[in-house]
């Protein structure tokens, strides 16, 4: 029998994303977004009209969070088991969109490599290389 994760929060995105080297926190408390040396990494969104509910309405609680590339936007799209998605105004854009209402179905350590693969195609490649050596 599977143990069933605990599942991811906000605070978790807060917590993993504010310890990442030089990243910066900006935005608002209501819209916060996470930057390493200006290129922005998480943000979250304003309700949008490319992004709706079943019944028309706007949704008032996605995250948008970069990717490396379209091969790593698509791997995270195609695995039914995570909420990310996406919308027609984010073709051609690596990042995937998560809401905050979904996040309770994503195990912490997935939305950890996310984050940290966010940050890792936005870091300088010096910061982004130093990060990584302490792993080895």
């Amino acid at each position: 029998m599977t143990t069933p994760h605990r599942g991811s929060t906000v605070a978790d995105i807060e917590r993993i994303a504010g310890s990442l080297p030089e990243a910066v926190r900006g935005g608002s408390d209501e819209l916060p977004s996470w930057a390493v040396h200006g290129k922005t990494f998480i943000f979250f969104r304003e309700p949008r009209p490319d992004a709706v509910d079943g019944s028309g309405d706007r949704l008032t609680d996605v995250i948008c969070i970069r990717t490396h590339g379209a091969d790593d936007k698509q791997a995270l799209l195609d695995d039914d088991q995570n909420p990310f998605f996406t919308t027609p105004h984010f073709n051609g854009y690596p990042a995937v969109l998560v809401r905050t209402s979904d996040l309770r179905r994503l195990d912490p350590a997935l939305l950890e490599e996310v984050i940290v693969e966010a940050w890792l195609s936005r870091a300088p490649k010096r910061v982004a290389k130093a990060y990584l050596a302490q792993f080895e």
